[in-house]
């Protein structure tokens, strides 16, 4: 019995971190942030522009690989239920964020509304229907079925970690079975058109979770350690090749997007097989450019890369260390860029200040979030009174005791 506590007890134990992760998902939220902000020339330094898959497939692999290398352990310990609470409390901890967020956002926007009379920004972030009704629309974000533009991620990432128990538990004692069972779920989902449906009547969530979830449940096949049975043939030079053409495709087809006369290139046939591109139902073409990109990625950034300890990329780890409000505070700093350049001009000076002026206030308040993280707690346990009223007479009665046996 002692042992198996100990045991328990070693599967509760911190478990080291990858940087690479934190590295990316930092990455990801300045996408993020860039992507959010109209018509910005740096936003071509992000991902979207090169490829198909862009930064919400970062964040949706990164979340899912941490579920299942730190909770896959700890479920199949038998430790179900502590893996439970903690997941589900990081899931409310997600929503509150999110209904926060909502709140405080849809203020901004309407406060610049009234301030510079612009009812353009109502519709451009969808907020229209909320500063009219208000009291119906609340009811709506409670249940997140009403989201304002950008932010239709955290819903689905709350759907996500909330299932994660679960889907740790069963890829524990069948991985390739569960996988397997997300993959039918993910075609079932886009074959008869499954989705939550969101507000107004008749519209869905942008991130459809039926889908998404393939992404998530991957993610967290790799994380407990089944993609290492398969190293051999992911990295072999046949699957690294047919990665790298596959990149350079996805390079060429997202070219034509921006330079039309690229579109000339493309036989006919081959834009009626690949269009559309669906994002919100995670199309195969985003899927699959996503694992090209990470085969080649883990190459060339192991785990014990020395970049990672070095000076230069300590601002964007910090970053991805504290993504929910850095990504919070993305949103508002995005709006505000947005706002700056609709009101003031878009010349190349104004994009440059505010686009790197967001990135440097998000890496300050990463930077003050680790050093408010490194001061230590102060806490006192406290017990009920009932409690604590038997066992200090047992214990004065025990103490009275004593001298007697004496």
């Amino acid at each position: 019995m002692v042992s198996q506590d100990k045991d328990n007890l070693h599967l509760l134990s911190p478990v080291g971190r990858d940087l690479r992760l934190d590295l990316f998902r930092g990455v990801g939220l300045w996408m993020i942030f860039l992507d959010h902000v109209p018509d910005d020339v740096v936003s071509w330094l992000t991902l979207r522009n090169y490829g198909f898959s862009d930064a919400a497939e970062f964040f949706v692999f990164i979340s899912g690989y941490l579920v299942g290398f730190i909770y896959g352990p700890i479920v199949e310990g038998g430790l179900f239920l502590a893996a439970l609470k903690r997941l589900w409390k990081r899931s409310a901890e997600m929503y509150i964020a999110h209904i926060m967020l909502f709140l405080i956002f849809t203020a901004q926007i309407a406060r610049t509304i009234r301030r510079f009379d612009n009812p353009m920004y109502a519709d451009e972030f969808n907020v229209h229907n909320f500063l009219e009704h208000p009291d119906i629309l609340i009811g709506q974000a409670l249940t997140l079925r009403y989201k304002p533009v950008d932010l239709d991620v955290l819903p689905l990432y709350i759907t996500l970690v909330a299932a994660a128990p679960f889907i740790v538990w069963c890829l524990t004692r069948r991985p390739n079975l569960t996988l397997l069972a997300s993959a039918v779920l993910y075609l079932l989902s886009r074959l008869f058109d499954w989705n939550v449906a969101s507000y107004p009547p008749g519209t869905v969530w942008y991130f459809n979770p039926f889908c998404w979830q393939l992404m998530f449940v991957f993610a967290a096949w790799c994380g407990i350690g089944e993609i290492q049975k398969y190293a051999k043939w992911v990295w072999s030079t046949p699957a690294k090749v047919m990665a790298g053409i596959w990149i350079a495709f996805g390079f060429v087809i997202v070219m034509t997007w921006h330079f039309h006369a690229l579109e000339a290139m493309i036989p006919k046939w081959m834009i009626k097989l690949i269009y559309p591109i669906d994002k919100t139902d995670l199309d195969m073409l985003r899927f699959t450019h996503f694992l090209a990109l990470a085969i080649w990625v883990t190459l060339f950034v192991p785990q014990k890369w020395k970049a990672l300890n070095k000076t230069w990329l300590r601002p964007v780890i910090l970053c991805g260390q504290h993504s929910l409000p850095l990504f919070c505070m993305g949103v508002f700093l995005s709006f505000s860029a947005h706002w700056i350049l609709a009101q003031y001009g878009r010349d190349l000076f104004t994009q440059f200040a505010v686009s790197f002026g967001g990135i440097f206030i998000m890496i300050a308040i990463a930077w003050a979030l680790d050093r408010a993280s490194r001061v230590p707690d102060l806490f006192v346990k406290v017990v009920e009174t009932e409690e604590t009223e038997p066992a200090i007479e047992a214990g004065l009665a025990s103490a009275a005791a004593a001298p007697a046996k004496a």
